[in-house]
Formats: structure tokens, C-alpha cells, sequence
């Protein structure tokens, strides 16, 4: 992969082709995930057996997920652009960009499976993460074995994903409608856990039947970031409240950090890529992105009144 290439500023022929701020909120694994943090929030702690647990559970499993983040960059990148824009671009869409595979035809002999076509991301990554082990001293013939074992791999995750993003969505329903409804909100009611899952299910499986991996995973994306956001929103409330002013910098600079690329990936997202199909999908893609910015971006400025009003108090009372 060369260091630059034409499509550096965007343009390319995958849509959110820019770098910044979309590689964000294309790759969602990384150390600074919102999902995690409802995982950590409601499944993880049934899960240890000691508080001294949490560190190298919490902090050491965001360590690995960000190395999955940078594993997925690098499987991409070990691939000629003409193989990973074969594989990534329907067919007819390749013939038109004047590029040239170079050795997909031969990895797709090695694997025994067509690979031109493959759109969605996952075959590419498992192709290069597969030319990249079987280049490893005694590893050549088993490059139909590495890709099917990344395969493997992108299938149980995106299925344990599916699972506990589902229960984790089917607990804040629950808990939602038991502000109306009290039975509604505890667990362990039947109904109301048959409905909320329902509920939930329908949801996004309208989402995949009535659009693609390019129209859903954009907004997935600038779902989680944003999600990340207000966990460490939460988290400077926390250290803030408990009159660790000092410490505040550890998650705010991340916070605007990531602010900053996801909501710039939301605005970018909603003209670019949602608006311009125009289609009912898009639309409501559109509309749903505004809402998760217009909603964080209240969280962020109540938090912010209630950072300031905090410190004044602490400064009041250190004077005193």
C-alpha cells in the first residue's frame, strides 16, 4: 500500500472516503468504544468475582480491542489497492476505476473461494490478515486455513456482538417504559422482557432488510463514538463530584477528542452520504443521526454547567 495515494483527501470510490474524520467511525473496535462501556456497565460486573478484577479486565480488554482496531488497518494496508478495491466495490463499479488486481487471483486459488465482489469489509480483512500470516516461515500453504479462521472469527464476533447488543438494548427499553409502567422495568417479567426483545429485534432487522452495509454502518459507527462520548462525560462527572478535580484532564481530553471527529463524521455523514440517496432510508438515517448529535450535544453542555458549578463550589470552600 503506498503512503499516498489519490484518494487522501476523499473522493474514492467507497463511500466516506475521506480519512478524517471517517476511519473514527468506520473501524468501531478500538480503545475508546461507547458499546464497551454499556458492557462494562451492565454485564461485565456480573461477570468478576473481585473489584481488583476490573483494571486488567476493563483496561486490559480495551488494550487488545484497540490492537484489533489497528490489526484491522494493517490487513487492509497489506493489500494492493487494486486487490482491496476488487473485493470491496461490486464488480461492474471495478471495471470503471482503471485499477488492476495484482495478486487476488491467486490468493482466491489458495483459498478456494471467489473473493472479487466480497463488499461489507470482512472478506478483505480476513484476506489480508490471511497474506499476511501465511507470508510467516512454513505458513504458505496455509492460507486457505488463516482466512477461514479470520472468517471464523468476524462471524462470532458480529454474532456475540448482535446477542448482547440486543439484551443490553432490551434492559434501557425496559427501563424506559417502566418510567410509564413500573412491572414493566423488572427483569425477571416475562412480558415485558418478550416485548422490549421484540421491540428490539424488529428494530434493527429493519435496518438490514431495508438497507445495505454502506447505509447502516456509518451511522452504527457515529452511534458508538457518541455513546463513548457520554461515558466519559459520565466519567468526568464522577471524578469531578468526588473532588479529584486534577485528575478531570484523563477523560475530558479524550472526550473532545472524540467529540470533535464524531460529530464532524455525523454532520459529513448526514450531506454527504443519507441526504443525497434520497430515499426513505436515508432520510430516516438522517433524521436518527441528528437526534443522537442534538442529544449529546446537551448531555456535553449540562455536564459542562455542572463541571463549572462544581469547581466554584470547591474553589468557594478552599478559600473559606
Amino acid at each position: 500500500m503506498p503512503a499516498l495515494t489519490e484518494y487522501v483527501n476523499g473522493g474514492g470510490p467507497i463511500i466516506g472516503g475521506k480519512l478524517f474524520p471517517f476511519v473514527f467511525i468506520t473501524i468501531a473496535c478500538g480503545a475508546i468504544s461507547g458499546f464497551h462501556s454499556l458492557i462494562a456497565s451492565g454485564t461485565t460486573p456480573k461477570m468478576i468475582e473481585r473489584e481488583s478484577d476490573i483494571r486488567p479486565i476493563g483496561y486490559g480488554g480495551m488494550l487488545l480491542e484497540g490492537l484489533v482496531g489497528i490489526t484491522s488497518l494493517v490487513a487492509a494496508s497489506a493489500l494492493f489497492p487494486g486487490d482491496y478495491f476488487a473485493i470491496n466495490v461490486p464488480p461492474q463499479k471495478f471495471a470503471q476505476l482503471g485499477l488492476e488486481m495484482q495478486n487476488l487471483p491467486e490468493l482466491a486459488r489458495e483459498i478456494g473461494e471467489q473473493l472479487q465482489g466480497r463488499t461489507g469489509g470482512g472478506v478483505s480483512l480476513a484476506v489480508g490478515m490471511a497474506q499476511i500470516f501465511s507470508g510467516l516461515p512454513g505458513m504458505k500453504s496455509l492460507m486457505s486455513y488463516w482466512y477461514h479462521f479470520a472468517i471464523m472469527f468476524e462471524a462470532l464476533f458480529i454474532l456475540t456482538t448482535i446477542d448482547t447488543g440486543t439484551r443490553v438494548a432490551r434492559f434501557l427499553v425496559q427501563e424506559f417504559i417502566g418510567r410509564v409502567y413500573k412491572k414493566f422495568e423488572q427483569p425477571d417479567w416475562l412480558p415485558g422482557s418478550l416485548i422490549s426483545t421484540g421491540v428490539v429485534v424488529v428494530g434493527w432487522a429493519y435496518f438490514i432488510y431495508t438497507g445495505s452495509v454502506s447505509t447502516i454502518w456509518p451511522m452504527f459507527g457515529i452511534a458508538n463514538q457518541l455513546l463513548a462520548v457520554v461515558a466519559l462525560a459520565v466519567g468526568t462527572t464522577t471524578i469531578i463530584n468526588s473532588g479529584r478535580i486534577r485528575y478531570a484532564w484523563v477523560t475530558v481530553l479524550p472526550m473532545l477528542f472524540i467529540a470533535t471527529t464524531t460529530l464532524s463524521a455525523g454532520y459529513l455523514s448526514i450531506t454527504e452520504i443519507f441526504l443525497p440517496q434520497k430515499t426513505g432510508q436515508g432520510y430516516l438515517n438522517s433524521l436518527l443521526t441528528i437526534i443522537m448529535m442534538s442529544s449529546v450535544i446537551i448531555i456535553l453542555f449540562d455536564c459542562a454547567l455542572r463541571w463549572k458549578q462544581r469547581i466554584s463550589t470547591n474553589v468557594v470552600l478552599a478559600n473559606n
